[in-house]
């Protein structure tokens, strides 16, 4: 592979620099590069990445892009409103740059694909807004030996490091426990500035740079912690203090078993039925309303208990996996989730927040 007649001239600034070069950017044109999430970390990643010439980019996302996305999400424009995150992404990326690959995967990213798809790329850049996936994503580039560009935003401060890069600190061992809930509300409860995303995301690109050049010093080891209002720039250290084996993962198959909802979900927000339908079929839910009401559950593996039945079909309902616990409007559920909680110790139960009904 070498440099197009396109490519010097695209590039001319790059090869100017004399640690990038011609050689650098045959790097560049070498790499492959997957990208969790085209949201407010997702959308600069990916621009600058496009434009530095990186030769294939994945993109998985299976969201869609809604209004309120539009003030930080800068790839997006009021005619995207309702179209895929992922397709649409790669369809503004090929037009600003014709001479890279870009795919998109408009599916959710799951322990059960994590780890195909991540060993096709060479390094993996998380731009996801939730605990259970940043923990499923770590431990897949674990297993994986995949460099991970973490960056995090919340308000108007952001975060940024390298997790397992050449087998160094992960982000494991930077949270070792999902926050208790509440502490950490997501950026739709609290709000984010929107320029926030922006200054996080094109950290996380430079280091993806650097290290694909093999030029400065990767930001492993340590954490960048930014805030937006001094301005100002604070960096800890970060050590390496967790293995997988730490939390029962041994194997492919103990990761492609881990219920990270269970460990996770269950400290975040309560879910909504729009989060409940993109769950796969095999999800299992709870319906503690009366056999006669509708809408009914579908696509999802539903044991019906009324509310009042609880306490007599215990042995019906399992403790060791996630449990969504749904009904009209959310009241009933919450109630049951208490009452199971209190009275037999269930730490595996979600509410849908505003019911099915």
């Amino acid at each position: 592979m070498n440099l197009t007649t396109q490519d010097i001239k695209r590039y001319s600034r790059h090869l100017l620099l004399d640690k990038v070069g011609e050689k650098g950017q045959l790097k560049l044109k070498q790499a492959k590069v997957l990208v969790i999430g085209a949201g407010g970390l997702g959308c600069p990643v990916l621009q600058y990445l496009g434009a530095a010439g990186v030769g294939e980019i994945g993109i998985i996302d299976f969201d869609v892009i809604d209004e309120s996305n539009l003030q930080r999400q800068i790839l997006f424009g009021v005619d995207d409103i309702g179209k895929s995150k992922s397709e649409t992404a790669k369809l503004k990326l090929e037009a600003q740059n014709p001479l890279i690959k870009i795919v998109a995967y408009n599916f959710e990213l799951t322990n059960a694909n994590a780890l195909e798809l991540f060993e096709k790329y060479d390094i993996i850049v998380d731009g996801t807004d939730n605990f259970s996936t940043r923990y499923m994503v770590n431990d897949g580039c674990v297993l994986a030996n995949r460099p991970l560009v973490y960056g995090a935003i919340h308000k108007f401060e952001g975060q940024v490091s390298v997790f397992n890069y050449k087998k160094g600190p992960t982000y494991r061992c930077l949270f070792p426990n999902p926050p208790e809930l509440g502490v950490m509300p997501s950026c739709s409860e609290v709000g984010v500035l929107g320029v926030l995303p922006g200054i996080i995301g094109t950290q996380q690109a430079n280091e993806v740079l650097k290290m694909i050049l093999n030029v400065g010093k990767v930001m492993s080891g340590e954490l960048l912690i930014y805030n937006s209002l001094d301005p100002s720039f604070l960096q800890l250290k970060i050590k390496k203090s967790v293995n997988l084996s730490d939390v029962g993962i041994n194997s492919i198959q103990d990761f492609e078993d881990f219920d990270y909802a269970l460990t996770c979900v269950v400290n975040e927000k309560a879910f909504s039925k729009e989060d409940l339908n993109k769950l796969p079929n095999t999800t299992l839910v709870l319906d503690v309303r009366e056999g006669w009401e509708t809408p009914l559950v579908e696509n999802k593996s539903v044991i019906n208990i009324p509310l009042d039945k609880l306490g007599d079909r215990i042995d019906e309902i399992i403790s060791d996996k996630t449990i969504y616990v749904v009904c009209q409007k959310g009241g009933r559920s919450q109630v049951a989730i208490d009452f199971l909680r209190a009275e037999y110790n269930y730490t595996n139960l979600i509410n849908i927040d505003g019911g099915i009904g």
